[in-house]
């Protein structure tokens, strides 16, 4: 994967995520080291490195354009992980639906669905 990064942190727009892995992703002609957060609003820097991680704080900017946002993504890692119940409520709460999968099948499910511009965003933890 290239070098580079988000500027600021923040890319704003919607856009395809080109790749995975490596510890980063590739998208709008950039390369970002670490884990990503997608929403309608655009793509954040992430700093959850762990599923566990995964709270109300770290999933705030998701909620904050839950009008925009019907279905919520998780990418786990490599592996699937547990979602805690009380997220899942208070996401619901918001109308947000929850999907938690491998890190790699969010990506591809993710860019399915922008292309099919549905209201979704997506929470990917990076891999190696």
């Amino acid at each position: 994967m290239a070098e580079g990064s988000l500027h600021d942190g923040f890319v704003p727009g919607r856009h395809l995520i080109d790749a995975y892995g490596n510890g980063g992703f590739r998208f709008a002609d950039m390369s970002h080291r670490g884990s990503i957060l997608v929403t309608p609003g655009g793509i954040r820097a992430w700093d959850v490195v762990e599923a566990k991680a995964i709270d109300r704080n770290a999933l705030r900017p998701v909620v904050a354009e839950a009008g925009a946002v019907e279905l919520l993504l998780i990418g786990t890692g490599l592996d699937i992980a547990p979602f805690p119940d009380n997220l899942r409520r208070w996401l619901k709460d918001n109308g947000i639906g929850l999907d938690v999968m491998q890190t790699g099948a969010a990506a591809r499910t993710y860019n399915i669905l922008m292309a099919e511009n549905r209201k979704v965003a997506a929470a990917m933890i990076a891999v190696a």
